[in-house]
């Protein structure tokens, strides 16, 4: 064992080329840097930082777990953000450098999660919320890198605050509101100590979503989830008014921003923007946009400004004539598969809960998006003649769509008992193979009008995970989460030879010589085996620790790409059987991943709904 170099010594990294993506639920997790070039927001445990004009993207990598909270420092130097953790554990909070794009410091001292951060407006000071198992508030020095105080954040008698925000002018305030509790607070720097003051609401009890300062200090406005909005004054601790009487804000305030020219721009959780101002707070302008808004951050003095909503929609809008403009999109859902189309890397698709999209490789683009509401897509094929994407549904159907405009073509009703769960096509067109969630495996004839069933093949106990087809469409294989893997005769439809390992499969490859298959699953085994007789050839360790759930070969057959819980991406030499490149990046199990035809790039996908695309790291 001594002489044996460590696997990890050789190998090499993946460059990441893209990401797209985008957590919507971070509220105001969507930053516009001051320097007014960049947009900065969370997915997953990475922060992007993106240009506007050129889409150049880099990333902060270092938290452990999912960013919670994100928020910039008034001169743009500083960049902080927190994240969640399992209960119990500490919380990191990362402080990074802007300009360098590097990480500073990390701070810990909460537990479970930081509900909330804000800069004092001198970059002297950090303010950090903890989350509901923590409950605390503390300030941070950002010369020394460290706790100045801290205090429970709320009284006995009242909720969680889960909003913190600090004074525009000095950087000794600072206010906390949540669920019964508005608080301002005064720094006591020398006796390290800070000192809260209960803000009087009178008879109103409210749940606060969001909060924004005036410039000038005279108030704060506090966003509730009644859909009415409180303006209270710092000094005083009184409410000043409240509003609206009636047409309140549907689903709650959900982001708050205070103009330099007076008025808010407030956003409410069924997607509507709206320019208002005290006291009668009614629409003057408003839009309606996809998905609960949970950012709006202006660029400048707010003349422009950005949208950041649940569903993972970024929209520009410009403040005078407020009509929107869609700037990036992503999925919100776990992504369930990508599939390139046949000879082109130009383009492919993805699937994700109740939409497939098509996108642009190269720009990040979002092309086309096919919804059907409250239905499930597990996976997509492009036809070999690119004139349809044939689709698997968790209601039992099988759909085809036109890919240029996203109409439905046909629709093969009740195709599985338990819903579609993997989708396959022959390369001359004429063919689907389809496998359920019962674990039959079925092949459909399709003609110009017509989709008839060939045969229904019943052989496995489970669902099936994943199908392919062999070059000549005279056989395929099928993986199946009860262990087995079966290569079916499909011009004679029946059984040639079956896999059996103490495994739930999740995916399976024909190398392109075709005498040998590649699977893969839970055991995190990549098992390699002989077609003709059914018997193992070699078994690999694939990952250190989770299931390896997509796996995908190149066209040459030299080196094939896993990835899976471990949310690594792996580069194997498959003669060698040895891992060549990794790539860090995921922050979700990846589901699927592909190499695209002429080997590229590789294309994974995650249960965060991200898509990332690295450069493949040979030239073929």
């Amino acid at each position: 064992m001594d002489n044996k170099i460590s696997p990890e010594a050789q190998v090499a990294e993946l460059e990441l080329d893209a990401v797209i993506g985008f957590n919507g639920h971070v509220p105001t997790g969507l930053k516009c840097h001051p320097d007014q070039e960049h947009l900065i927001f969370p997915l997953g445990c990475t922060i992007l930082i993106q240009a506007i004009n050129t889409q150049e993207q880099n990333f902060l990598q270092g938290h452990g777990n999912n960013v919670s909270c994100l928020a910039i420092s008034r001169s743009g130097r500083y960049i902080a953000s927190g994240q969640v953790t399992f209960m119990g554990f500490k919380a990191d909070i990362i402080l990074w450098d802007y300009k360098k794009r590097e990480l500073l410091a990390r701070l810990s001292l909460h537990k479970g999660k930081i509900e909330a951060l804000a800069f004092s407006p001198n970059d002297l000071y950090l303010v950090s919320l903890g989350g509901p198992d923590d409950g605390s508030v503390v300030v941070w020095s950002i010369a020394k890198r460290d706790a100045i105080c801290g205090s429970p954040a709320a009284g006995l008698n009242v909720g969680n605050a889960t909003n913190v925000i600090f004074s525009r002018c000095r950087d000794e305030m600072f206010v906390t509101a949540g669920n019964g509790t508005i608080r301002v607070w005064e720094l006591d720097l020398p006796n390290r100590k800070i000192w809260p003051t209960e803000c009087q609401t009178g008879q109103m009890k409210r749940i606060v979503m969001s909060i924004g300062m005036a410039d000038d200090d005279s108030f704060f406005y506090l966003g509730t989830t009644t859909g009415d909005i409180l303006k209270m004054n710092p000094r005083t601790k009184l409410l000043t008014d409240a509003g609206p009487a009636k047409d309140k804000f549907s689903l709650g305030v959900s982001a708050i921003r205070c103009l330099k020219m007076g008025g808010l721009l407030v956003g409410s959780g069924a997607g509507l923007l709206v320019f208002c101002k005290s006291p009668s707070y009614k629409p003057i302008k408003k839009i309606q946009l996809q998905g609960g808004i949970t950012s709006i951050t202006l660029r400048g003095e707010g003349h422009q400004f950005f949208v950041g909503t649940e569903e993972s929609h970024i929209y520009r809008v410009s403040f005078t004539d407020f009509k929107e403009t869609l700037i990036a999109t992503c999925h919100f859902e776990a992504v369930e598969d990508i599939v390139f189309p046949f000879g082109t890397a130009e383009l492919f698709a993805t699937c994700a809960k109740k939409d497939i999209r098509v996108w642009h490789t190269s720009s990040n683009r979002e092309l086309l998006r096919i919804t059907v509401p409250n239905m499930t897509c597990h996976g997509i094929d492009f036809m070999r003649d690119g004139k349809s994407i044939i689709s698997a549904w968790n209601d039992g159907k099988i759909r085809a769509f036109a890919p240029e405009t996203g109409r439905l073509m046909y629709v093969i009703n009740s195709a599985h008992r338990i819903g579609v769960t993997a989708i396959a096509t022959t390369s001359d067109c004429k063919r689907v193979i389809s496998g359920g969630g019962e674990g039959e495996v079925r092949v459909w004839q399709i003609g110009c009008q017509t989709q008839k069933l060939e045969e229904a093949l019943k052989e496995h106990k489970s669902s099936v995970s994943c199908i392919r087809v062999k070059r000549n469409n005279e056989e395929c294989v099928t993986a199946s989460t009860d262990g087995t893997c079966i290569i079916w005769d499909l011009v004679r439809l029946r059984r040639n030879q079956m896999i059996l390992a103490n495994t739930l499969f999740q995916c399976v490859c024909y190398h392109p010589e075709e005498f040998q298959i590649i699977t893969s699953g839970t055991d995190r085994k990549i098992a390699y085996w002989e077609v003709f007789d059914g018997t193992v050839i070699r078994e690999l360790e694939g990952s250190l620790s989770g299931s390896i759930n997509g796996m995908d070969i190149t066209q040459e057959g030299v080196h094939f790409v896993t990835g899976g819980n471990d949310h690594l991406v792996k580069v194997w030499d498959y003669n060698e059987g040895e891992v060549t490149h990794v790539g860090v990046g995921h922050s979700g199990n990846i589901t699927r991943i592909r190499i695209s035809p002429g080997n590229q790039y590789i294309v994974s996908v995650s249960a965060d709904g991200a898509i990332l695309r690295w450069k493949y790291p040979y030239t073929s």
